[in-house]
């Protein structure tokens, strides 16, 4: 079995929660709050910020010319047509680009990058692989998911949302980072695979507490 494989049949009621959170069934209903939105596009923007130094990171420790090729051409697919489509969301949502450029991260937001960004500067490339699948994986089949199951309408107001993450670019993306992670991981000994499980893990339990966060608009208490 491929190591995407065991990673992704290890913790199954994670996922299925996933998909199942009201945040996510509010994005397909088209239902979702403004104001729960509203508090996703910024946390999130912050988060797209940290994350592009983050494939920085992977770029720099990739193995091979087309590797580094790759991470950089997504570090400019994330800095360009992500966050873009973050920035014309907030247009439409009464966020404006100065509340964008002044996000103080959330307390789940800020733990979620920082444990992205220590792995990456601590670890080699399968480990920052396996601490950025939940997100891309997750986001992929949850797109996937809604095109499916969602209202696929132009009344839906998130339906952009749900066309990036279901596209073929997209998918095929996250299909090669897949097939990356299973190329390096040939052979690898049960305490590394336990290492990349563990890492693999902590992100998806992040990627639940990022959708909670956004539907309840969790922030400093204090």
């Amino acid at each position: 079995m491929k190591t995407t494989e065991k990673l992704r049949l290890e913790h199954p009621h994670i996922w299925d929660q996933l998909f199942g959170h009201p945040f996510v069934i509010g994005l397909g209903k088209g239902d979702l709050p403004n104001e729960k939105f509203q508090f996703y596009v910024k946390q999130d923007y912050y988060f797209l910020i940290q994350y592009s130094r983050v494939l920085a990171l992977a770029s720099a420790k990739s193995p091979s010319v087309a590797v580094i090729r790759e991470f950089a051409d997504l570090l400019t697919e994330t800095i360009t047509v992500e966050m873009d489509l973050h920035r014309s969301f907030c247009q439409g949502f009464g966020v404006s680009l100065e509340d964008l450029d002044n996000v103080i991260p959330a307390p789940v937001t800020l733990a979620y990058t920082d444990y992205l960004l220590r792995v990456a500067y601590e670890g080699n490339l399968t480990d920052i692989i396996a601490t950025l699948l939940p997100c891309q994986w997750g986001y992929n089949e949850t797109g996937l998911y809604l095109k499916k199951m969602g209202n696929n309408t132009d009344g839906n107001p998130y339906l952009p949302w749900i066309n990036m993450y279901s596209s073929k670019e997209f998918t095929s993306f996250v299909d090669w980072l897949k097939e990356l992670l299973n190329s390096l991981t040939v052979g690898i000994d049960e305490p590394t695979m336990k290492k990349l499980s563990d890492h693999f893990l902590t992100s998806t339990r992040y990627e639940y507490l990022f959708w909670e966060m956004a539907y309840s608009s969790h922030d400093w208490p204090i």
